[in-house]
């Protein structure tokens, strides 16, 4: 049998790129033998686990939950074989990794790929540049990303050191959500009623849920420590739907890092992480005199909609050893509890926020975009669609809830946009209208609009190659103001400005930092308010947005950017791995 048009063009425009690379980047060719290749293999399979006394088979990579760590150094190429062993489809995102012209490999089902279906496998192919911190990968189709989670380590170069002093150990902490129920029939059931899905059971901290919870002391986590040391927790927040404070009895964090971009150091009892957000955090554990005491390290949501939210707190253990020099035993000492943060509160979250700021130097330095060529205005929030003829609904008056940006609520394809975007086939498959401002302007903030009916479409925005771009997210009022933490993938972007009540263009810039802005890849809009961010439009592909409360983005809260190709050879997008899987 002969090769097909699109096997014979993908080929043709593979060898073009390569000469093309070598011809114009020999640098690229000579610096091949100093990096390091790190091949991984995801056996995606069931595995039967029990938390809170329930059993039950969860979709796992190589039966371990969570997921295995991913470990590379800043400059490694990484190549995952995914193997997919269930019923499910499924895509693998790795949360945060630039994927400089590697579009392909980013993983979002119906936006980088079609999924990868049962018995078919998929090699992600990605080289880490110019990063170093924390992530992580998860799955990235309806709600696999429940149980199919794991941290990506990324170290710094050899011999370049932490800017700050080197931990004794680093030790990744990873906080999700478990559901007694299976997760995807939570959602299926959810999407055909129209109403809201039930909260999940339990936090977990590396899978565990903790000694809080019923039938659960021995699911508990527990980091045994030295004292007199420090250490650097990686802490990842892969919850699905909430928001969390985390803070650990009696003791003191310093934040160092956040989404894989160290920041000026700050210290705090208490953090707030988004589902999304990494925090990478320096605990100094005391001297002796806290000899074999053990603290709760707790987790618990922060939430500010009004639709119900799982209020339930989870715990891992911090326990100090024994000091060998005590001459008697000393007697044992009651286990310390943290005091964490109202669920609502506001204040916190907004004062802590404020203290991210990037170390701006000139090893690290914040490259933010001074000149703006595109400005955009994105309403983030709820709304409603009517329901479908012959079926109950059991929305607001028999609705069903939805979620948009501009409201306009995003519907997949049946096609990978990168594909369609590529081989010039977007007939059918999405539209280049996203509206760059909200159509019908209101008091974003205050009493909602008569009509809170969303539009429906695939559609997003093109922007030209190198392209500066800022863009203000307003939460809305309608069905209650909420926080939303909003992920871009493809890039890093800088937070320069946020603020409550409706932006004002006229007065907030004047306002924006743009000296030492955080930089991140999700942030959270904040509850009733706004938030403005800058990024450079130079890694050509489609890329997604959307909020990272699984909830939302399963109601239509997402769009995509497409960014063009440069012209040169290093600024165009190559053509997809001949394994690319089919829809």
């Amino acid at each position: 049998m002969g090769s097909s048009p699109f096997t014979s063009l993908v080929a043709m425009r593979s060898l073009i790129v390569a000469l093309s690379v070598l011809l114009f980047c020999p640098e690229i060719a000579a610096a091949k033998h100093e990096r390091v290749t790190r091949h991984y293999k995801f056996d995606i399979k069931l595995q039967k686990v029990t938390r809170l006394c329930h059993t039950k088979n969860i979709v796992t990579v190589n039966g371990q939950f969570p997921g295995p760590r991913i470990i590379a150094r800043e400059g490694d190429r990484v190549v995952v074989k995914v193997v997919n062993h269930v019923n499910n489809n499924v895509t693998i995102h790795w949360h945060g990794i630039r994927q400089l012209r590697s579009g392909w490999a980013d993983g979002p089902a119906y936006v980088t790929q079609c999924p990868i279906q049962t018995g078919q496998s998929y090699v992600y192919n990605f080289t880490i540049t110019g990063q170093r911190g924390t992530l992580f990968w998860h799955a990235h189709i309806s709600w696999l990303r429940a149980t199919l989670y794991g941290p990506i380590v990324i170290l710094p170069n050899r011999h370049i050191p932490y800017p700050f002093a080197k931990p004794y150990m680093e030790v990744p902490m990873i906080f999700g959500e478990w559901w007694n129920a299976d997760t995807e029939a939570i959602i299926n059931q959810a999407l055909q009623t129209g109403a809201a899905p039930n909260v999940s059971n339990a936090y977990t901290i590396n899978g565990l849920p903790g000694p809080l919870y019923n039938c659960s002391s021995k699911d508990t986590f527990k980091l045994k420590v030295k004292p007199g040391k420090t250490y650097l927790l990686r802490l990842i927040n892969a919850a699905l739907n909430d928001e969390l404070f985390f803070r650990i009895a009696n003791h003191s964090l310093t934040v160092v890092e956040v989404d894989a971009v160290y920041v000026k150091p700050f210290k705090t009892d208490t953090i707030l992480i988004t589902p999304g957000q990494t925090t990478n955090v320096l605990l100094k554990t005391y001297n002796h005199h806290f000899s074999g005491a053990t603290f709760l390290m707790s987790a618990r949501s922060y939430a500010t909609g009004i639709a119900a939210f799982n209020n339930s707190t989870t715990s891992a253990t911090l326990q100090y050893e024994q000091s060998s020099n005590s001459s008697t035993p000393s007697k044992p000492l009651a286990l310390l509890k943290p005091t964490l943060p109202f669920f609502n509160d506001t204040s916190f979250a907004t004062n802590y926020t404020k203290k991210l700021r990037s170390l701006a130097t000139a090893q690290f330095p914040a490259n933010v975009p001074r000149n703006v060529d595109k400005h955009f205005f994105f309403t983030v929030g709820l709304g409603l669609r009517p329901c479908p003829k012959n079926r109950t609904c059991l929305g607001p008056n028999g609705t069903m809830l939805a979620a948009s940006i501009n409201n306009v609520s995003y519907v997949q394809p049946n096609m990978a946009l990168l594909q369609a975007h590529f081989f010039r086939q977007s007939r059918g498959v999405y539209t280049t209208d996203f509206p760059v401002n909200p159509l019908l302007p209101f008091n974003y903030t205050g009493n909602p609009p008569s009509n809170i009916m969303v539009k429906s479409g695939a559609k997003v925005v093109v922007l030209a190659f190198n392209t500066s771009v800022e863009l203000v997210m307003q939460d809305t009022s309608i069905l209650g103001a909420e926080s939303h933490p909003l992920h871009l993938h493809g890039f890093n972007f800088f937070v320069v400005g946020q603020g409550f009540g409706n932006f004002d263009a006229n007065r907030d810039p004047a306002n924006f930092n743009l000296v030492d802005p955080v930089e991140r890849n999700t942030v959270g809009v904040p509850s009733g308010g706004w938030v403005a961010i800058r990024f450079l439009a130079n890694n050509p592909g489609v890329w997604f947005m959307h909020c990272h409360l699984e909830v939302h983005t399963s109601w239509g809260l997402k769009m995509a950017w497409i960014v063009m190709d440069g012209k040169l050879p290093n600024q165009k997008l190559p053509p997809p791995p001949l394994d690319l899987p089919k829809c």
